[in-house]
């Protein structure tokens, strides 16, 4: 048994940690909020590798997952339908997927509050010392903390997130709160939204105490717009005291100007259900959207994991898929190599090529929405709605042996 410290407890963390526990491994999650994470509720497109992920873990997956659509339709600006693609899926949240990981994970294995500083180690050990001067010691650290990592900012201080031209405008609205049109037209399916240089999708997802019934979800929504870097960024980052938030803006301090103008935007450039739904939630917010890509996963008795290593534009809708696959590639390898930097090594071999290709994928179908105001006369690619329809948010077996994981019986590189 070994013992392993997992940075970082959002949903990366928490399926490695309940992954390695399982294996009979000394396991602790250490997470840098004081408060629990659960009240999240950005919306999650699940696929078969994230639920046998989940599975592994010890999660229940049942049909109080998440929401099941069987098709997808794209709206005009007038709200009807042009475009449709018979696809099933099944829609679920951060925060439901949250609760069922923190559910299968031994409440004295998880510690909040926990804000590592600074790691070391040696040939035959790890160290981590925590804000408060506490020092841990353990065989092995996996950091999955995150886009902002601070494990991977000592260890490899050169790749930082970079900037795609565009933010995403998000929000979850309750349906009870929608007219009778939205919730026929929308509800039963994920839905798309085109206007020119810009794309919204959206879905059901599990209402409050992840009711599912009808009348009790909400509808998530995820609505890409260009924002030039610059003075157009910084304006949505900026909170309605001045204040500017560089590394991201949390939801309560988006200024209330920027939203006005947003659910303005929606009513002249949405169809009339899309803008309805932007009009009545409560408390959207905004995203910018970022490419990230480490071309090392492994140094010695340290891993990155998740979006500590990899961040795909969501477009792909992989972000917690691919944390999924990287924990169950981690757990694989430390089982055949023991907690050593060997196995950590095979995991890096394994995982990097794949997150690699996942990030270009985004890339690619992010392409038309990148670095361009809404003023330029530079032309836009052409985009078939049938294309967008059958390349956003599917299952990523369907692009190919890319973007499998292969199996980890081989020797470390």
């Amino acid at each position: 048994m070994a013992r392993i410290l997992v940075v970082g407890g959002s949903l990366g963390g928490l399926m490695a940690a309940n992954l390695l526990l399982r294996a009979g491994h000394d396991v602790q999650v250490l997470e840098r909020s004081g408060r629990s994470l659960e009240g999240r509720g950005a919306g999650i497109v699940t696929h078969d590798t994230l639920r046998q992920a989940l599975r592994e873990a010890g999660a229940v997956v049942d049909a109080g997952l998440g929401v099941a659509v069987r098709s997808r339709v794209a709206l005009g600006v007038d709200g009807e339908v042009v475009g449709r693609w018979d696809y099933p899926q099944v829609l679920t949240s951060w925060g439901r997927l949250y609760t069922l990981l923190r559910d299968a994970l031994p409440t004295d294995r998880y510690r909040l509050g926990a804000q590592v500083v600074q790691v070391t180690q040696s040939d035959d050990h790890v160290d981590a010392e925590l804000a408060t001067g506490t020092r841990l010691h353990a065989d092995l650290l996996i950091a999955a903390d995150g886009v902002r990592s601070g494990v991977r900012a000592q260890l490899a201080p050169a790749v930082t997130p970079v900037y795609a031209g565009y933010v995403a405008w998000r929000g979850v609205c309750d349906e009870a709160s929608l007219s009778r049109r939205t919730r026929e037209t929308l509800f039963p399916h994920f839905g798309f939204g085109l206007p020119e240089r810009e794309q919204l999708i959206g879905y059901p997802v599990a209402g409050s105490n992840n009711r599912l019934g009808l009348g009790e979800r909400a509808w998530n929504f995820v609505w890409y717009r260009p924002a030039a870097q610059g003075t157009e960024l910084a304006a949505l980052l900026t909170d309605a005291d001045g204040v500017h938030h560089p590394e991201g803006i949390a939801p309560q301090q988006v200024s209330w100007r920027q939203i006005a103008a947003m659910r303005q935007a929606a009513r002249e450039r949405l169809a009339p259900q899309f803008a309805e739904i932007v009009e009545k939630t409560a408390q959207p917010f905004v995203q910018p959207i970022v490419d990230l890509v480490s071309p090392q996963l492994a140094f010695g008795r340290i891993a990155l994991l998740g979006d500590a290593a990899m961040v795909a534009r969501p477009h792909v809708g992989m972000g917690v898929t691919k944390a999924g696959d990287d924990a169950r590639a981690l757990a694989a390898c430390i089982a055949e190599f023991g907690a050593t930097p060997a196995a950590l090594a095979r995991y890096a071999a394994l995982r990097q090529p794949i997150g690699a290709a996942v990030v270009e994928r985004g890339r690619q179908l992010g392409a038309y929405l990148q670095a361009r105001s809404r003023t330029s006369s530079e032309p836009v690619a052409e985009r078939s709605v049938e294309a967008v329809l059958r390349q956003t948010a599917v299952d990523p077996l369907l692009f190919g042996h890319a973007f499998e994981s292969p199996a980890p019986h081989a020797s470390a590189a």
